[in-house]
């Protein structure tokens, strides 16, 4: 790869904002308005797409309850990501606008023709970030007692890939004619039924939308798992990852690329992002101070606490903060997520487990300092792990318009004035974009 850019997105919610914080926006109202705004920052600066996470459910694991969650607004309220997605992308030009819909909660033809309609209004800057769901909670809400096992929803995830696959291509690139002298819109022989009948689904088809500027959406995925990472390398265009330090980064890389090669995909279609909270100052004792201050407070702790525990399905208030965790967990939840966070045998103390970069919800490097000295470490970090860029995200998902400005206004010049990143878009879409290096 000679081209030493990369690419950078952000990773965030629907979630009230940063609200507790002087800066914060308060966390009302819910008109979506302040993350448009974000959207056009982050479009300001260039970067790739911006991606809204998901859950289905009001957490109650953490605490046995659900009282922690919503009187911290941890992961509740959560509002449905596909509007926002709609709002953002049409407020913007050229951003990529990313929505989490779970293969669980959509039936095929619902996902592909709501993803066909955002799309085609974004004009081709869509991406379906795909999740399979991985709480009983969240199963509960849609008519189950318990989620099926990783292994049996990661094959009915692949079955559904397929299916919506089919549904995309169900009508010709060129279908609609638009031939006024004969009254005919569409071309009958260039639309047909898919006819799907499979283990876990069966779709007759055809879609009725129109092919969209991108046909399909970009598929984004965060598989961690080896069966997750076989999902990855086989779906994904853009994957999201969490690492334990710049080794782990690139271990994850080229083990993705490996298993695309052997599935006979070209492993530089898919571009590999890893998930940072930098902490910036204007020098680098202010950095130092802020992230001290921030990862040391009870909020801070018990926010990731609840987090993890709601992605996990294990209750972390049952544990001493000031001691090690007391055994190996294991979870049919986010598994990736839970053994990033234990890290077993280091002797941490779940207290510290929860402030190291946000408490396995990013990736192990220390950006803090100046918008130069993070500039230089993200530079640093890629030439050796070999692509592909960075998600900027925070440990709970909450941002403020403050943060926003120091990304966008500090960080993202200095990365542009070493040539890191982007500093115009050359392309409408946003497959395009991702792929142009």
């Amino acid at each position: 790869m000679t081209d030493k850019r990369f690419h950078l997105a952000w990773f965030m919610n629907f979630t009230p904002d940063e609200w507790r914080a002087p800066f914060g926006q308060g966390g009302y109202p819910w008109d979506g308005q302040f993350y448009v705004e974000m959207a056009q920052t982050l479009e300001r600066a260039c970067f790739d797409y911006i991606m809204i996470e998901d859950k289905l459910m009001v957490p109650e694991t953490f605490g046995g309850d659900r009282k922690f969650s919503l009187a911290n607004g941890m992961m509740a309220p959560k509002h449905d990501p596909a509007p926002l997605a709609a709002a953002m992308g049409m407020a913007t030009r050229n951003l990529g606008v990313v929505a989490t819909m779970s293969t669980m909660a959509y039936p095929p033809f619902m996902l592909a023709r709501l993803s066909s309609t955002i799309d085609s209004l974004t004009r081709g800057r869509f991406g379906w970030n795909v999740v399979t769901s991985a709480e009983d909670l969240a199963a509960q809400n849609f008519g189950m007692d318990v989620l099926p096992p990783r292994e049996q929803r990661y094959a009915m995830a692949d079955e559904y890939m397929d299916v919506v696959g089919q549904l995309f291509d169900s009508w010709d690139a060129d279908a609609v004619v638009l031939d006024r002298e004969n009254g005919v819109y569409a071309d009958s022989t260039k639309v047909r039924a898919i006819n799907f009948e499979g283990e876990y689904f069966k779709v007759r088809g055809p879609l009725n939308t129109v092919p969209s500027p991108q046909k399909r959406p970009v598929y984004v995925q965060a598989g961690a798992s080896p069966r997750g990472r076989d999902f990855a390398a086989k779906h994904a265009d853009s994957i999201i990852s969490v690492a334990n330090g710049i080794a782990g980064m690139k271990e994850f890389r080229d083990d993705i690329r490996a298993r695309a090669e052997k599935i006979g995909r070209n492993p530089d279609e898919i571009k590999v992002l890893f998930c940072i909270t930098p902490t910036l100052g204007e020098t680098e004792e202010d950095a130092k101070a802020k992230y001290r201050r921030v990862t040391t407070s009870d909020h801070f702790v018990n926010d990731v606490l609840a987090s993890i525990s709601a992605i996990t399905e294990i209750d972390f208030s049952q544990y001493d903060l000031d001691k090690p965790l007391p055994e190996k967990l294991v979870t049919n939840g986010e598994s990736g997520t839970l053994d990033k966070f234990q890290q077993w045998g280091s002797g941490k103390t779940l207290r510290e487990l929860a402030a190291a970069e946000g408490g396995g919800l990013v990736s192990s490097m220390e950006l803090i300092g100046t918008p130069a000295q993070v500039a230089e470490k993200m530079g640093e970090a890629m030439a050796e792990v070999g692509g592909d860029g960075f998600l900027i995200t925070t440990p709970v998902l909450r941002v403020s318009r403050h943060y926003l400005v120091e990304i966008a206004d500090g960080l993202v010049p200095e990365l542009q004035k070493r040539g890191l990143v982007r500093t115009e878009y050359r392309h409408q879409l946003l497959r395009d974009n991702l792929q142009e290096f």
